[in-house]
């Protein structure tokens, strides 16, 4: 179809003069959301919008644990389809792609199609495409070549379905695109099949990684790929109530809303108890694992019991860390319980105010803070040193970011109360390296604008002192996941006793000059940068014991981070009557 014909049959479509020509309702609704709601031209050619490297590098840190998930499952869909020239795309909630699969020799035409990292395929941008109009309406789609609403994308076939985590909300978007398809729209029905399965195996795949703590009973309408494949499953706590599940367990549960199911007693919806389950493990005929739905319906159920040590659950679900503040931390007993309240603050107006060292994080936490509000809100920075005077937009709304609040001299300090009085419609999270409250007493801070910070005060502790260190050197490894990078035990050991007065910062920079160095895919301990600093050897004894925790009471370990000798920290202990837990 020529480009004057597309746009003449868009035009004639959305004003009702034709009908839709044998075109899916879903392609239709969209050109009309197209024109009407966002008021976009089908004859513009512009190139693919693509977001700036600092914007791509927030979108794939809020996705890097659906992308962890769901590497290696896309690793084997795109060996199943390179060689019918597809590019895979896995797109996050807001139609950015956050990671990629395609061949390197086609590279540059793929970048120009927009089929590459960084992409943005949202429909209010991009128009009618298979990632924006997947989002909009949750199904899976495909956009066939003039199905596409602007001419510049109209070469191209795209196939995608939804990933939805386990709490049933939209989290992500798997996408098969060809730049050219010789057949008709018809020929996509492999892809379709294709990517369908590949998201709901994503799907599962999440779902038994974050239930590992938790019985998950799957299940089948047939008993064949039950154990191997099976349809949809469910992740319930001690006392039988959903915490979790896949999209396809909603459908097959009859449930319109997911909603309806979290927090639902399984026996509500099915004949079985959570004292069944056992039964239902591996090791029992399959055909003898048949489950009845209130309905009446069977399907036949596998049951896997908890991989780890269940923790003590209330009678009501967990509710599982918001994304955002999820992917901040490891497991680590002070802040897993700073993040759960912080998810409860995210909603409300009250100024928080971040304290901790340099590089702990506090610009990241605000900013997962502020996504974790209200949708459609500014983050807004304002950089503390040297202000005189705090000017905003009249229009900006959201959250105001004040970066190194104990840097405002007296002009600044007076500055910033102003615009906080003036502009009640901004929260306002403050971050500070320095004790504002120590500051107040020896009157170098206003007493007035520090209440007005300090609504909620958060202590972010420093690196050396966190439980999860594995857990962030791991997270920040696949950074170099396309170098195939790994760590050697000695390496690891010897970060493990590093000090890190420079804290996740530091540990970043090292990272990334030993994967620039190094000669192969291991990195080792030559490889490793030099220490910039070294702790104070004085660190007060109060903190020995968080950081003899830290360290699993290893006094080398202990003695390395705090830059003394083995036999000094042991005479610490011995003088603070500190005793290894038993």
């Amino acid at each position: 179809m020529s480009d004057l014909a597309h746009v003449t049959e868009i035009d004639r479509v959305v004003s009702g003069k034709a009908v839709s020509n044998g075109r899916d309702a879903i392609v239709t609704e969209s050109w009309r959301r197209c024109i009407d709601t966002y008021g976009l031209n089908p004859t513009s050619a512009d190139a693919p919008h693509i977001v700036t490297d600092t914007q791509l590098r927030a979108h794939r840190e809020q996705s890097e644990r659906l992308i962890a998930v769901a590497r290696s499952g896309l690793q084997g869909l795109f060996r199943q389809v390179a060689g019918q020239n597809y590019v895979l795309l896995l797109a996050d909630a807001q139609g950015v792609c956050v990671d990629f699969f395609g061949d390197p020799r086609f590279e540059d035409e793929l970048r120009r199609a927009g089929l590459y990292l960084g992409s943005d395929w949202s429909e209010d941008l991009a128009g009618t495409c298979g990632v924006g109009s997947c989002i909009v309406t949750g199904e899976a789609v495909t956009i066939h070549q003039d199905d596409h609403f602007g001419i510049a994308h109209t070469p191209l076939s795209c196939t995608a379905a939804p990933i939805y985590d386990s709490l049933g909300q939209l989290s992500a978007v798997l996408d098969i695109s060809l730049l050219r398809s010789p057949g008709p729209k018809s020929s996509q029905n492999l892809a379709m099949s294709l990517v369908k399965s590949s998201a709901r195996r994503v799907e599962m795949a999440n779902l038994m990684t974050t239930a590992r703590r938790d019985w998950v009973l799957r299940f089948s309408t047939s008993p064949e790929f039950l154990e191997v494949d099976p349809e949809a499953a469910v992740a319930l706590d001690g006392s039988g109530r959903i915490i979790g599940m896949t999209h396809a367990a909603q459908t097959v549960l009859g449930a319109e809303d997911p909603a309806t199911l979290i927090g639902t007693r399984i026996d509500t919806v099915m004949e079985v108890s959570i004292d069944d389950l056992p039964d239902l493990m591996r090791g029992r005929p399959t055909e003898d694992r048949v489950l009845r739905l209130r309905d009446g319906r069977g399907v036949f159920g596998h049951a896997i019991a908890p991989q780890a040590p269940r923790i003590s659950r209330p009678a009501a679900p967990v509710e599982a860390l918001p994304g955002p503040l999820d992917s901040f931390a490891g497991p680590d007993p002070v802040l897993t319980p700073l993040l759960r309240n912080l998810a409860q603050l995210a909603r409300t107006q009250v100024p928080l105010l971040l304290e901790g060292e340099t590089g702990t994080g506090k610009e990241r936490l605000a900013r997962a803070i502020h996504l974790c509000g209200p949708p459609g809100q500014g983050f807004l920075v304002l950089r503390c040193a040297g202000l005189v005077e705090a000017k905003l937009p009249e229009t900006a709304q959201g959250t105001l970011f004040l970066k190194g609040a104990a840097d405002l001299d007296t002009a600044g300090q007076a500055a910033v109360l102003n615009l906080i009085e003036a502009r009640s419609d901004l929260r306002v999270i403050a971050a500070s390296t320095e004790d504002l409250a120590g500051a107040v007493r020896a009157g170098q801070f206003r007493a007035d604008l520090y209440f007005r910070l300090a609504g909620h005060r958060v202590e972010i502790p420093p690196l050396r002192l966190r439980h999860d260190l594995d857990w962030l050197i791991t997270r920040m490894m696949r950074r170099y996941c396309a170098q195939e990078l790994s760590l050697s035990p000695a390496a690891k050991a010897e970060l493990a006793a590093r000090p890190w007065p420079g804290n996740i910062r530091e540990l970043q920079a090292a990272l990334d000059v030993a994967a620039a160095v190094t000669e192969g895919q291991v990195i080792d301990l030559p490889d490793l940068p030099a220490p910039g600093l070294m702790a104070r050897p004085d660190a007060p004894e109060e903190d020995l014991q968080s950081l003899l925790d830290a360290c699993n009471w290893n006094m080398s370990q202990a003695a390395r981070r705090l830059g003394v000798n083995r036999s000094t920290v042991l005479r610490r202990v011995r003088k603070a009557g500190l005793t290894p837990p038993s």
